[in-house]
Formats: structure tokens, sequence, C-alpha cells
């Protein structure tokens, strides 16, 4: 069997690029071959900064003769019929057969496409995937009508077997594929003749190009390594720069340069950023001291100097770069010395968050207000909560943000303890954008934790309250990274907290801002239907009072009934909305982590289900007790109980939920069901009340064996109305003391 290569040389390629095109090249052009009726072993995509490379193993030298046979139209159909048939068949009436059929004759195509030659083919599929290659910028150059990432230079197509290599005939906008290529633009520009991917790659590193990426970043490491162990300093590990500057050379030396002393007293993080951003340069740490003292950098040639003018250079420009983050820097600190924090956030005021929501300012006052009432929920103070609220994002006024927008929080952390803040108000001007990510750390310091809280809710309350959610793929707003951050920060402190509360209040805050500023046609409609919302009865007292004082404290109108009550009722809405969504991110959060979406449901029908950690505590231990055999059978035994139960409630139209009584109870199995129900409900009732679900859990798993013990040797439904409805008050005591501790209705099997 062939084995096929494929080289496509152009000008230099994007870094950011390199990796999605591999898998473009390889996906487009296997699945062409596969389509085209051709097999193979084993296909791998490179890449280098000037050419995409494919080599598929194991190629099958020709495609299969295919017989296909199509019904078509009955012989009566109308015209059209038949001529849409031939059309899609690409046949004539006179080479259709005509068959007899359940209906009468119908028409029946019989196709046959002879074996095709793998050349054929290839030329075919490479030509599509040239012209169709989906890039996410492309370009076109001279007088062509080809469009590719940068101008293409040329084409290598080879097919290779045990005769020898063949140039696979393909012409795409007067480009002739052939079997040369080029290795490194200054050290090897000449081209040379290739006759297998093994001599490809084996001329390619003679000519100063290291095909695989993987090989130039393993290789980039490893020197840059030894680079800092010889001048005493380690590499700050940085995967996505190595991936990126992978991709910038074809040869990589790596050259190490010194910071300049006036620059080491620069934050590291500032160093870093702007190595990184600017130049691609890898930091140099001492590990002594923390302090960025070296870089390294990877130039894509050798020279005689050994890289001499090329550092020399680098560093010209470094220093000006770094001259730059040094002005900021004094800036900023003169700035907080003469204002404080607080000066510097001021003017957050002129910095729209949303049209509808106001300034920044105006979303700190909300996150100052709300990281305060937290605070004791998470045992921090709320004084340094708030004080840590009203300075969080102060350092988005800053110079230096200004220039590197993903130090924000980062350098809030340095300004505050410039201004003598306490540590734990300057660490929460970082650790409250966090988590950022599934992967990314939960702080766990009280104040943080408050205000990390505070900043997630008050921007999903904020968007949910002008109904600005997301749909479908589309989040513009980030909120549901932004509940997901709110999921972990509860789950990872076991932090309690009545969300619903929170969600409803928080909408109202924003609902009475917008009422107050005379946009009131929503409010307006929510008066109308004050009591939509029977359900939350006992909510909409507790949060009305709230609102009243709410009220109170933002408006100089006296409160009355009608505002409140609407009011309430519109926080209880969207709050139970809110809530919604974040049960939807709860499933996905706790899927990853082997907890069925059934379970998780079975939990969320209980009581309390706006307390995540409870909510999670009482999953966590019902999907334990599921891989439990009894956990298994007792579900079983319950689902038989409610089904007998149901079903009789449904044909006798009454409820059996009370009057079993152990004297009615005729078999020895009825009555130490009765004991083991009596046994289970004193241990699971002071269980739950404590929370404690593994207790609740391990007693109601003793019930497995009499459950099972008094279905194997009773009649539920005897002839005997008395015992009958005895043993179906006795099955509503089994679904009783069950569902106490979940629903289990709603578990699947």
């Amino acid at each position: 069997m062939p084995d096929l290569l494929i080289e496509l040389f152009s000008e230099e390629i994007p870094a950011r690029m390199q990796g999605r095109a591999r898998e473009d090249l390889k996906k487009l052009v296997t699945d062409g071959l596969v389509e085209g009726g051709l097999t193979y072993s084993g296909a791998h995509a490179l890449s280098t900064p000037r050419r995409l490379t494919l080599a598929i193993e194991g190629l099958t030298a020709e495609s299969r003769p295919v017989r296909e046979e199509r019904k078509g139209p009955a012989t009566t159909a109308p015209e059209a019929a038949l001529q849409g048939f031939l059309r899609s068949t690409g046949l004539t009436l006179d080479q259709l057969e005509k068959r007899d059929d359940k209906k009468g004759q119908v028409y029946f195509a019989v196709i046959e496409k002879p074996g095709r030659k793998a050349p054929a083919i290839i030329a075919e599929v490479l030509e599509a995937t040239i012209r169709n290659f989906p890039w996410p910028k492309s370009m076109c150059w001279g007088a062509g009508s080809l469009r590719w990432v940068r101008p293409l230079h040329s084409i290598l197509c080879l097919l290779t077997d045990e005769h020898g290599a063949e140039v696979v005939p393909v012409t795409i906008d007067g480009i002739e594929a052939g079997n040369q290529t080029r290795g490194h633009r200054f050290l090897a520009p000449d081209a040379f003749t290739v006759t297998s991917f093994d001599d490809y790659a084996a001329k390619l590193k003679r000519a100063f190009v290291m095909l695989d990426p993987e090989e130039r970043a393993g290789h980039i490491w490893n020197d840059a390594q030894n680079a800092a162990f010889a001048a005493g300093l380690e590499v700050v590990e940085d995967k996505g720069l190595l991936t990126e500057v992978a991709g910038l050379v074809e040869w990589p030396v790596v050259l190490m340069g010194k910071i300049g002393e006036s620059f080491l007293g620069l934050p590291p993080e500032v160093l870093q950023t702007s190595m990184k951003e600017h130049q691609k340069f890898f930091s140099a740490r001492n590990p002594k001291t923390g302090r960025i003292e070296g870089f390294l950098t990877v130039a894509n040639t050798v020279t005689a100097d050994h890289g001499a003018t090329i550092l020399k250079g680098n560093q010209k420009v470094l220093s000006a770069r770094l001259s730059d983050a040094k002005f900021f820097w004094e800036n900023d600190l003169r700035t907080v010395a003469q204002t404080g924090m607080e000066g510097m956030a001021a003017g957050l005021a002129n910095v729209t968050f949303h049209n509808k929501l106001g300034s920044q300012a105006d979303r700190i006052q909300r996150i100052e207000a709300l990281a305060r009432e937290i605070a004791p929920l998470v045992d921090a103070s709320p004084d340094l909560a708030a004080e840590a609220a009203r300075v969080a994002k102060a350092d988005l006024q800053s110079a230096m943000v200004g220039e590197f927008p993903e130090l924000q929080g980062t350098m809030g952390v340095y300004y505050a303890k410039a201004a003598g803040l306490p540590d734990a108000v300057a660490n929460a001007c970082k650790a409250h954008y966090q988590p950022l990510g599934p992967s990314d750390e939960v702080p766990s310091e009280p104040v943080s934790v408050a205000v990390a809280l505070a900043d997630k809710i008050d921007t999903l309350t904020g968007f949910w309250a002008i109904d600005e959610k997301p749909t479908g793929s589309k989040d513009p707003f980030a909120l549901r990274r932004a509940a997901l951050g709110v999921i972990r920060l509860v789950l990872g402190n076991s932090t309690r907290i009545s969300l619903l509360n929170i969600f409803a209040l928080r909408t109202v805050t924003t609902s009475l801002d917008q009422y107050l500023k005379g946009q009131r046609a929503e409010f307006e409609k929510v008066v109308e239907d004050i009591g939509a919302l029977a359900d939350f009865s006992d909510r909409r007292s507790e949060i009305s009072q709230m609102v009243n004082e709410l009220i109170a404290s933002r408006s100089e109108q006296a409160s009355t009934q009608n505002l409140a009550q609407g009011l309430a009722t519109l926080g209880i809405r969207k709050g139970t909305d809110l809530l919604a969504f974040f049960h939807d991110r709860l499933k996905v959060h706790l899927k990853d982590q082997g907890i069925r979406h059934d379970v998780i449901d079975a939990c969320l029908a209980m009581p309390g289900n706006d307390d995540l950690t409870l909510l999670v505590k009482r999953a966590e231990a019902l999907a334990a007790f599921l891989k439990t055999d009894d956990g298994t059978n007792l579900l079983q035994g319950f689902k038989r109980a409610n089904n007998i139960l149901t079903q009789a409630e449904a044909k006798d139209g009454v409820e059996y939920s009370f009057g079993a009584d152990p004297k009615f109870a005729e078999d020895e199995t009825e009555r130490a069901l009765f004991a083991a129900l009596d046994k289970a409900e004193s241990a699971i009732a002071p269980a739950m009340q404590a929370e404690d679900f593994a207790t609740a859990m391990s007693a109601m798993a003793a019930l497995r064996a009499p459950i099972d013990a008094f279905f194997g040797a009773v009649q539920v439904n005897s002839d005997n109305q008395i015992v009958r409805r005895n043993r179906l008050n006795l099955l509503s005591r089994i679904r009783q003391i069950c569902l106490s501790v979940a629903d289990l209705t709603k578990l699947e099997g």
C-alpha cells in the first residue's frame, strides 16, 4: 500500500493558527479520501511557520468498484417526479429498469461506478481542500483567485510505494505540485528533492528545519532550562507562550539576557507580562528572591557571534518597554500616596458598566452593600469586606492596567499594600475575580470570598433584573462563568447561603432604582398580578418586609403596600428564575464529578434547594447510597410501594396517608415491617435535622430486607377492605419516610 506526503509551502503562518490548521488539513484530506473510496492505516499532520505537512500511511492504491440500486417513482408517476429522479442519478430514461412492486411497476436505477486510481482521487481532494480551507483570515495575492493565509509558493504531493515515488498531478492557480521543498529561509534556502516522508523529514533536519512542533517546543524548553540553570535562575513556566514561540521558528536557538538593574524593582508580574506580550520572551526568576532577573528569547537562526548582536538589539528594545512600565508603576504609586486607593477609584464614576445598570462606581456601591451582608456568612469582618469592595476595582483606573489589562487585580494588591491597607483587603483586589475558569483556584480567605461572591452575584442579579440572560450559545456577559464561580466559591468554602433571598432582594434593588427613575412599565404589569406566585407565599412575606426597609432607605416617598408587594413578587419571580439557572449549572458541575442528573433532580425537589452546600451534601450521600446493593434494591421496593399506592389512590379517590395500625397486621413480615419503619423513622428524623444524610441513608437502607419480605409474603390488595386499607397506609409510611430523605420518584430505573 502506498504512502502519501503533502506539503503546502507558504509565507509565515501566524503561530496562533497553526494548531487548528494541522487538524483541518488532516480532517479535510482524510475525509475526502474516504468519501472517494480509499482507506488508510494512519495519518498525522505537522507544521512549521512556513509549511503545513500531512503524512498518510497505508493508503489503498485504488477505490473499489461500486454498484448501487436505487428505487425510483412508479411508472405512472408524474413527469416532474421522473425527471427529478433522473437528475439525482445522472441517468437517462432508457437506462432505468422497470420492476414489479407491491403497488405496481416502479423504476429502478442501477448505478455502477468503476474503481479509480488513488492519484486521481487525491488530486480532486487536495484541490478542494486548498480552495476551501477554513482559515480564520485569508488573503489573495497577484492576479489569481486563490485565497490562503499567506501567499502559497509550492505544493509537494508525493505517492510512494515499493516501486518508487510518484508525483500526484495537481495544479492550482498556476502552482504545480512537485517533489521538491526548501529548508530554512536563511540557513538552507535552496530547493531539494524528496522521495518519501522519512527522506523528507531527514533532509529538512539537515536543512535546519525541525518539522514537529512538539519537538521544537521540547528543544526550546530544554535549552531554556539549561541556560537559566547555568545563570543560577529558573524559567517561569508558560505553556501558552512555549506553544506560540515554537510556532514562530523553524530552527530554534535559545539566547539568554539580563534585565537592567534599574528595572528589578518592578513587580515580577509586570516584568513577565511586558516581556511576554511585547517580545515573546520567557522570564527567568531568581529562586531565592522570587525576582525576575533575566529573560530568554528564541532566535530562528544560528549566527557567527552566537547571538550577541540579536541579544543586544533585544535588550535595547526591552529597556525601552520596561522604561514605560517603570513610569506607569511610579506614577500609580504617587497617585495612591496622594489620594489613597479610593481616590484612584474615583474616576470609575465616569466609566459606564451598562447603560441600564449605571457606572462602575454604582456597581461598586452595590457590591459593597452585598459584601457587608455576605461577610458574616463566611466568617469575614463586614467592615473589612466593605472596604475591600470599595477598592477592589480601583486599579482599573491605574496607568499600568490601562497598558496591561491582564494585570487587573494583580496591580490592585500592590497598590493596596502601598496604601497601607490590611493584607485581607489587598488580597481581595485580585482574589475577588476568581475563579476565572473551571481550573482556576478558589479563594479561601474570608474577605476575598465575601467580595468575590458579591461581585459575581451582583453581575448575575443585575443582568437578570434587566432581562439580559444567556440564550443558546450566546453569553456576552459571561453569566454562565459567573454562576459557576459562585457555585465553586460556595461549595469550596462550605458556605451556607439562602441564595433565593439574596437573588430576590438584589433584583428588587435594581427594579426599585428603575422605578424611582420613572421606568415603571414592567413594575406596573407585575402589580396587576401580585397573587401569581402563591407557591412562594412564605418567602413573599419575608421578602416584602425586606423590600419595605429597602424602599424606606432609598426613597423619600412613602412605601405603599402595592409597591412593596409588587416589587417582592417581581423579585421572587426573577430570583426563582435565576436560581433555576444556577441549578442547571450545578448539574453540569456535579456531572463532571460523577453524580447523575436524576440524583440531583431528586435532591432539588427537597426544601432548601437554594442552599447549594446542603443540596450537594444531600446529593453526594444519595449518590453513594445508590451505588450499594441496599440502595438499588430499596429503590425498587420504594417504586413498587409508590406505584401500588398511587394506583389505589387514583382508583379509590382517597389519599392513604395515615392510620396504619399493627393490630390489623395478619402476617409476621407485616408486623416486622411496622417495627422496621418505627425504627427507621426514629433514626432518620434526627439525622435529617442534623443534616447527617449518610446516617439517614443508612437507616433507610435497613428497610430493604423487611420491605422485600413484606412484598414476598403479602398481597396488598386483600379482599378484606380493612386489611387492604391498613396495608395501603403502611405503604404510605414507606413513601413518606423515603421521601423525607430525597424525592426518589425523580430517580431513573
